[in-house]
């Protein structure tokens, strides 16, 4: 299942760009064109992130920010041209998580989205362990369990889990996988993901349906 994401963007064509790469990887997003509409919004429906502009009509980033604080956690990105320090210090002070300065690489946008999102749940409990329905991987000793039941996995397919855990509910593409559990030097097919993950499905079992094949994109742990 994707996530609710507010785009408080007043630039329409950067608007729209970030709303098709959000919805191309399963998301929802939701468009403001300025500061007023990105707080009403964000004050009548929950959402699981937000990415807030800093320069916008009406009312700025900054200002939605100190306005949201008083009574939501949400995760917040501030996505900003500015790049002087004290800026950075004040939107922290406001309570922003993390700033992305433009211009900015939409999979990192993502990324950093994405590892907020998980940590205001909860979903890495512990830093040793990754937990994910009847799943759970100790990266300490490189055990894996399936409903209390220890699993053997060979390092590749491991590598795979552990990937697909750490990015869970987000597609990853046959070539990151490659990269992230290959290497930036091999040289090999990108095929060679679907045996190992063919292989790791037969080994989890009932857990195995988490793993999803989404057609032309690649992978996903959907939790």
């Amino acid at each position: 299942m994707g996530h609710r994401i507010l785009i408080a963007e007043d630039e329409p064509k950067l608007r729209s760009i970030l709303c098709d790469f959000f919805i191309s990887r399963g998301d929802t997003p939701v468009p403001a064109a300025d500061g007023m509409e990105a707080l009403e919004l964000a004050q009548a429906q929950e959402f699981d992130g937000v990415l807030l502009d800093i320069m916008m009509p009406r009312l700025d980033g900054l200002s939605v920010c100190r306005a949201l604080r008083k009574n939501s956690d949400v995760p917040i990105i501030f996505l900003t041209a500015l790049s002087d320090e004290d800026d950075k210090l004040l939107g922290y002070e406001l309570g922003a998580d993390d700033y992305v300065t433009k211009p900015f690489t939409m999979t990192v946008l993502y990324a950093k989205l994405k590892a907020l999102i998980r940590r205001s749940r909860g979903d890495v409990m512990t830093e040793d362990r990754l937990t994910a329905g009847e799943l759970s991987v100790r990266l300490s000793s490189r055990q894996v369990e399936v409903a209390g039941r220890e699993v053997e996995l060979t390092p590749k397919e491991y590598s795979l889990l552990v990937c697909l855990m750490r990015n869970r509910n987000t597609v990853l593409s046959r070539e990151q996988l490659l990269v992230k559990c290959w290497g930036y030097d091999y040289e090999g097919e990108a095929r060679a993901v679907d045996t190992h993950i063919k292989r790791l499905r037969e080994k989890l079992g009932d857990a195995a349906q988490m793993i999803r094949t989404v057609v032309k994109a690649g992978y996903k742990l959907e939790v």
